[in-house]
């Protein structure tokens, strides 16, 4: 990674320093601009004081650690230390989902106006990264123009942040693309200052007003989640004809409308952006009165909840129709590889449903095993995929890591009880497992 020179002067702040605000601090202050984060919570700060990520992101650590330590980077929980020092806020921080509801509890983001509104006696740019409801920009707008004594010199913006966990850094410093929702020439000048690193590597830009800003992400979420849906329900599909979901792919994605990406059958999409994203989209558009979307997104996260249960089916066929008495070997904790979030992760779930049917269940994760106790601290953990498979009846694929397209069948047979695998994420050598004597199943393949 090139660090950026810009010419600019811009000071930045980023509010909220989770997953999108440590990559965002971190990722502006590698363009060349001096960054400061306001983080709230005491052990997070501390972490990023110290250049250290607050999660597991590959690539993270340096680069904090390479700004904190040039001063180009620091990280405070005081408001009034930015109020007067930057020129461009980026709003950062989490939007869950309400207890009780589908909508997005806009908690944290309010928090943020209630706090900085007062501070602000200048003209500035506040630029929302976070995801939202369509609509939510002008209520915040609304806020500030109404509580900052800068009034309507408070410009808001929003720009949609499009990371992906595991690439996160990388997402950050090279996007595929820039969408700027912006109301004024000034505002948008002053997001092509920042951004002016990865513009000049070509990354193209969209300016467009704040609604269609807003509705960027979702969109892009909703449309992910319904192709992983239909992926998987094609799966349905090749298991009750004989036809191999993974050839079938590969087929529909050399059509340039539909591509191979996204197009991989397995145990649903989790974690803690899509499916919260997904609901909150489905919310605002009941609350809009388009019913159209609401029917198509429900029945997408009808079929995504509906694999994980059909994944439990299968692993109680191939326990020969028993769970009491059956050791279960799960491979995976986190929702996908390359993190360590278990945020609405299909293997944990999984592995849950399987441990109340009555089946010991042992799992294993490269790295979210901390996380995965916290959330499921009934079920057993081992400290490698080896151990985890000691006894085991049956043992689960359920997050993609490479270190288990890596791992041995032969040595592996040498310790479970029935060598049976069960590859709900379909990238394993099945004949490479067949040959050492396993039982290979994989959903949507023959």
């Amino acid at each position: 990674m090139t660090e950026g020179t810009p010419t600019s002067s811009l000071r930045i702040a980023v509010i909220g320093t989770n997953y999108l605000g440590a990559n965002t601090a971190a990722g502006m202050a590698e363009f060349g601009f001096d960054v400061i984060g306001v983080e709230i919570d005491e052990h997070r700060l501390k972490l990023l004081n110290d250049g250290k990520a607050p999660l597991y992101e590959p690539g993270l650590d340096p680069l904090l650690k390479k700004h904190v330590d040039s001063g180009r980077l620091r990280f405070t929980k005081d408001y009034r230390e930015v109020a007067d020092w930057a020129d461009v806020y980026f709003i950062c921080v989490g939007t869950p989902q309400t207890e009780g509801s589908d909508a997005a509890d806009l908690a944290q983001v309010n928090s943020v106006v209630d706090m900085l509104a007062p501070l602000l006696t200048r003209p500035v740019l506040v630029v929302g990264r976070s995801t939202v409801p369509v609509g939510t920009s002008k209520l915040v707008e609304q806020r500030f123009h109404t509580e900052a004594p800068a009034g309507p010199g408070v410009e808001i913006a929003w720009q949609p942040e499009f990371l992906r966990e595991a690439h996160g850094v990388d997402d950050t410093l090279h996007p595929d693309r820039l969408v700027f929702g912006v109301q004024t020439p000034e505002a948008e000048a002053t997001l092509r200052e920042v951004f002016a690193t990865p513009i000049a590597e070509g990354t193209p830009v969209v300016v467009c007003n704040l609604p269609t800003a807003e509705l960027v992400k979702g969109g892009a979420n909703a449309f992910l989640a319904t192709k992983i849906s239909f992926i998987n329900a094609l799966s349905e599909m090749a298991d009750a004809t004989g036809a191999d979901v993974t050839q079938l792919a590969d087929a529909l994605g050399f059509d340039q409308r539909i591509g191979r990406g996204m197009l991989n059958a397995g145990p649903g999409y989790g974690g803690g952006c899509l499916p919260k994203d997904l609901r909150a989209f489905m919310a605002r558009a009941g609350e809009l009165g388009v019913e159209e979307v609401i029917t198509l997104l429900r029945e997408v996260d009808d079929i995504n909840y509906r694999r994980r249960a059909r994944i439990v089916d299968v692993t109680h066929e191939l326990l020969g129709a028993a769970w009491v008495g059956r050791n279960v070997t799960v491979l995976g904790a986190a929702f996908k590889a390359g993190t360590d979030d278990v945020r609405d992760s299909p293997a944990l779930d999984i592995a849950g449903r399987i441990q109340l049917h009555g089946a010991t269940v042992t799992v294993y994760d490269p790295e979210a095993m901390e996380n995965a106790r916290r959330v499921r601290p009934t079920l057993r953990y081992a400290a490698s995929a080896l151990e985890a498979c000691e006894n085991a009846h049956l043992v689960l694929h359920l997050t993609e890591w490479p270190e288990f397209r890596a791992l041995d069948p032969v040595t592996l047979k040498e310790v479970v009880d029935t060598p049976v695998i069960l590859d709900a994420r379909l990238l394993l050598d099945s004949a490479q497992w067949r040959a050492a004597g396993w039982t290979y199943r994989a959903p949507g393949k023959p």
